[in-house]
């Protein structure tokens, strides 16, 4: 992304929730955001990968790759509840998930944004909207980011627990998930 951007619509960890997703397509189109972000987890859910897939394509939703999305790829923890099967997926959504990237950088007018799955490149890491003290002080991967001085705004997901918290001048924005039972 190579402008600086004032309005962004953020959607948070997806899982199949295709109705849900459209929705989310829907309204923030009718309100004039781009980009719309997305935090990844596209697989696992009681929904339709393929459709997620299609959706996001259509509507040039900028995704980056989650956990889920990374064990489907590989094949591993199919036997949590709502695991998509692998069979189950289109070469075309097989492709799309294969090509998404870990993180993703861009500008907005209040400065550089990160959009990540978990934080940075670790797509199991989180900071919770209670953590505090030791729990900050000892995240590798959130200090690791607040360090490096590169980010204004870190927009993330995996924990599906929204959230807006400020930490040594970065806004960390947890979107949540379109998960119906969350």
């Amino acid at each position: 992304m190579s402008r600086s951007y004032r309005r962004i619509g953020l959607i948070g960890d997806i899982h199949a929730e295709d109705e849900l997703l459209e929705l989310a397509l829907d309204v923030l189109g009718s309100r004039g955001v781009d980009p719309v972000p997305a935090t990844g987890d596209i697989a696992d859910g009681s929904g339709s990968v393929d459709r997620c897939c299609a959706l996001l394509e259509s509507h040039r939703v900028v995704v980056v790759r989650g956990n889920h999305d990374r064990w489907l790829l590989a094949g591993t923890h199919r036997d949590l509840p709502d695991a998509t099967p692998a069979d189950r997926v289109t070469v075309e959504s097989r492709r799309m998930l294969t090509q998404l990237s870990e993180m993703v950088e861009f500008d907005t007018v209040e400065g550089r944004a990160l959009l990540c799955h978990g934080l940075g490149r670790n797509d199991m890491a989180t900071v919770g909207p209670d953590d505090s003290g030791y729990l900050i002080e000892a995240n590798v991967d959130l200090q690791i980011l607040l360090r490096g001085g590169a980010y204004r705004w870190i927009l993330k997901g995996h924990s599906h627990r929204r959230m807006v918290r400020h930490i040594g001048g970065v806004t960390v924005i947890n979107a949540g998930t379109l998960m119906r039972h969350h």
